[in-house]
């Protein structure tokens, strides 16, 4: 038996692919795709499909025996007995927008992600599980430019379960964001209600509705095509996808195009909540066109119609800047009828787009205001998000007012609205401590129930906020473990970055890091599109010194360094300097690859410009070097620079041999070029500072070691024919700390004798002079509160890991604290000379 035949079929479906096969003795199939634009079809789309109608017949029923097979298009073979089958299915070539919008109440997305992603046609293509392609299509693991790293060498494929995952994975946490408009009656007139569907129609009522564009044609009135949309949308929403693959229903389409100016403006938003039903694609070229009319008749909406309109193309899932920018436009004619629900709803809006126009922050922050105590606990919550979202900064009297109102009824919010107001704290870098104390009582007894994002948000302000609070970390540490498999690349990165940040160790949560790291080591793949979040994960397991070789290797790997440098949206190079450093110093034994030369010296020189225009310049420093150059006697006993340039701060280097005598740690030039550097501003003098206190006020610390250097010095000062000198302690008495807040409740009033001492070495524990002196090299640094946990000896991440470097590095650390520092500057020139003879002297015991 002989076949010969051919059959066109052309749909605007995805993104306007057309399809011809050809066919054969016993049908041979070779498809060929090419991507043309849906618009330009329009106008002849009617002869095309009367062509190929009668090829419709039974195509629902072939496409359904085609997905219960899960047959591919690249391996089938037909035969074909008494008729023709065409194996056809567009819509695999979109991922269903209806499942992503109901999504998009179980999804957090951050400020760092886009708002919703414009899917390109190769993204429907790859989707596409019946399509054979003619253009380039490898698999994402492979056709990418860390080919090379992912697939080096021997090395043995991963497991694709981690040892972690071997006990039943529990379901992730559904999240609903649209909670808050069950609040109030009056949201449902301004949004779409996800969870109710329009009362559904069968299969056989749609055949008519379509048979019926089919007898219509041309002479459809702008009545008709709603109705016909708005019906269809009634359909269950399994059956979606057979209405969209309908030639009639693309005719539909193009009718609705050519009604479209003659819409009202309420038929116009019932055809788009139409579209949310039928689960048009968000990339289809025909919402485009109901976009650009929607935004010209802006202006004739209500504004309960245009915030109606924004919610249906949030919905829809697609990025509607111009219609948005209309809505803002209108939005400030409205002011006067904005109430509760319309507020919240346009802060809603405002997040979900991502962006707040300037000149609506004030007056929306006001209306916020007059309403604040009316607010619900979810509204509140969305409320936040929508400042988060659109990066919208407000008073920090308002910011406290919110947090406030949401700490009054704090039990009563959901997981979700809790963790919005923590990223709106974080996003406005505002501790709130009630709020803070509150979530040490919340997060431990809800942490259980709570999903990974939420939990990553949470412990993410907490290190933003500098809040180390266990109850907190470690309540979150239990939980993570066994929510591991839904953590994507960032969560994981971020959860290691928070606790490494807040110093928290292993042993305290002994599964905890080891769970993350595994699946960091399953997810290498998305580290090729996000590299910013491997380096993220690496730098927080740094802080707390645990070093994965195998995934160190890959971040400074030539080609991840290379796509690394590539990325325009965020500077990386400071991410793998630091851990560039951090190898060379921790890892011994390191033999993997390094940065090159020449970019750490872009790096080293890029930090120091920084801190000379920043930290070398504030007054604390600046006095702490001076101080130190007249009590060590002159500038070249003092360096101010960054030991370790990859730890991104500078230090005060002073180097002391044995005897406690200072040794020169800067040469001819680097004197002069630091005086060059320093020369601008200059470094206060010490008049205005004497003139604040006379006297010194000394700890009983420092007055013993006063006393002790004295006897000790004596002999090998004055030779061993001098009489030993007798040291008569100066008077002593207790005195109340005076209004500057002194440091010490000890003082004595200074004598030559002690001045001298002061501002002249010590000789402790002096050695015979052939006796080779060792070399004390010191590493004075200047901290401040933003170094340590809120109300806490605890230092954060990268301060620590840069303390225990400069230890490997061969450096004793001497902190200049805050808590003492900063207000000894308000003190004499003595007083300070006593604090940094007592600092600098100390440390060689």
């Amino acid at each position: 038996m002989h076949w010969v035949a051919m059959a066109m079929v052309m749909a605007i479906e995805g993104n306007g692919v057309w399809t011809e096969v050809k066919s054969s003795g016993w049908m041979a199939a070779c498809a060929f795709c090419r991507r043309v634009p849906r618009v330009c079809f329009l106008p002849g789309l009617r002869a095309d499909l009367t062509r190929v109608q009668h090829l419709h017949g039974k195509l629902e029923d072939v496409v359904d025996e085609q997905e219960r097979k899960g047959v591919m298009l690249q391996s089938q073979e037909t035969s074909i007995q008494g008729g023709y089958k065409l194996c056809y299915n567009p819509s695999a070539y979109h991922r269903s927008v209806w499942k992503s919008a109901t999504s998009l109440s179980q999804t957090d997305n951050d400020e760092d992600d886009l708002c919703l992603s414009t899917l390109t046609p190769s993204f429907w293509q790859q989707s596409n599980h019946y399509s054979v392609s003619c253009s380039r299509h490898l698999s994402s693991t492979k056709n990418t430019l860390l080919d090379l790293v992912f697939n080096k060498g021997s090395e043995p494929e991963m497991p694709s379960q981690s040892p972690y995952h071997k006990e039943l994975t529990p379901p992730d946490v559904k999240v609903n964001m649209r909670a808050f408009l069950k609040c109030r009656p009056q949201y449902t007139s301004m949004t779409l209600d996800l969870t109710q569907r329009p009362l559904e129609i069968k299969w056989e009522q749609a055949s008519l509705l379509l048979h019926k564009v089919t007898v219509l044609k041309g002479s459809m009135k702008p009545s008709d095509v709603t109705r016909f949309l708005v019906e269809l949308s009634c359909l269950h929403p399994d059956k979606m996808s057979s209405v969209r693959s309908d030639h009639r229903f693309i005719m539909l389409l193009r009718y609705s195009v050519e009604n479209m100016r003659h819409f009202t403006e309420l038929q116009l938003l019932e055809v788009l909540q139409s579209f949310v039903w039928l689960d048009l694609p968000s990339a289809h070229t025909v919402l485009g066109l109901y976009e650009a009319e929607l935004s010209r008749r802006a202006n004739k909406l209500t504004l309960r119609q245009l915030l109606l309109g924004a919610d249906l193309w949030r919905c829809i899932g697609r990025q509607v800047p111009q219609f948005l920018e209309q809505l803002y436009v209108n939005v400030s004619w409205y002011l006067d009828q904005i109430g509760v629900p319309e507020l919240v709803l346009l802060l809603y809006v405002m997040g979900e787009g991502r962006h707040c126009p300037p000149n609506l922050i004030q007056p929306i922050e006001q209306l916020l205001m007059c309403h604040l105590q009316k607010l619900e606990p979810e509204e509140v919550g969305i409320v936040c998000l929508g400042f988060f979202k659109s990066q919208t900064s407000i008073s920090e009297g308002a910011v406290t007012r919110i947090v406030d109102k949401a700490h009054s009824f704090v039990e009563e919010m959901s997981d979700f609205a809790m963790v919005n107001v923590l990223k709106f704290l974080r996003f406005s870098y505002l501790f709130h401590r009630a709020w803070m104390e509150a979530m040490a009582q919340e997060v431990p007894r809800r942490a259980h129930k709570m999903g990974v994002k939420g939990l990553m948000h949470v412990v993410l302000a907490c290190s933003a906020l500098h809040y180390r609070n266990d109850s907190i970390l470690l309540a979150v540490a239990d939980r993570v473990p066994s929510v591991v498999p839904h953590c994507r690349s960032k969560d994981s990165c971020k959860l290691l970055w928070a606790f490494g940040t807040m110093g928290v160790l292993p042993v305290q949560s002994p599964n905890f890091y080891p769970s993350l790291t595994e699946s960091l080591r399953l997810r290498k793949a998305e580290f090729q599109r996000y590299p910013e979040h491997l380096l993220t994960g690496l730098l927080g397991l740094a802080f707390i010194a645990q070093f994965p070789k195998d995934l160190i290797t890959l971040a400074l790997s030539p080609d991840f360094v290379s796509l690394a440098l590539k990325s325009t949206q965020l500077e990386l190079k400071k991410d793998l300097f630091t851990l560039d450093g951090t190898v060379a110093l921790e890892l011994s034994q390191w033999t993997g690859p390094r940065l090159g030369s020449e970019l750490r010296e872009e790096v080293t020189e890029m930090l120091w410009k920084f801190a000379q225009s920043d930290v070398c310049q504030k007054p604390e420093v600046q006095e702490a070097e001076c101080a130190l150059q007249d009590l060590l006697g002159g500038e070249e006993f003092v360096w101010k620079r960054m030991i370790l340039p990859h730890t991104r701060s500078i230090d005060l280097e002073v180097h002391l041999d044995s005897t406690g005598q200072p040794i020169p740690v800067k040469s001819a030039s680097n004197r002069g070029a630091s005086s060059s550097e320093n020369s601008s501003p200059a470094v206060p003098s010490h008049q205005g500072w004497e003139r604040v206190n006379i006297g010194v006020t000394l700890t009983d610390d420092l007055l013993t070691q006063l006393i002790n250097t004295n006897i000790t010095s004596g002999p090998s000062a004055l030779g061993p024919s001098a009489p030993s000198p007798t040291f008569e302690p100066p008077p002593l008495h207790r005195v109340k700390p005076d209004e500057s807040g002194r440091l010490f409740d000890t003082r004595v009033e200074l004598r030559n004798d002690i001045i001298q001492t002061l501002t002249k070495p010590s000789r402790l524990n002096s050695a015979p002079q052939d006796l080779c002196k060792a070399t004390v090299k010191l590493a004075i640094q200047v901290s401040n509160r933003n170094h340590y946990c809120y109300h806490s000896q605890q230092l954060l991440g990268l301060h620590a890991m840069k303390r225990r470097q400069l230890k490997l590095a061969g450096y004793k650390v001497v902190e200049l604290g805050y808590q003492e520092w900063f207000p000894m500057l308000r003190k004499s020139r003595t007083e300070k000379l006593a604090y940094l003879h007592c600092k600098v002297y100390s440390s060689l015991d």
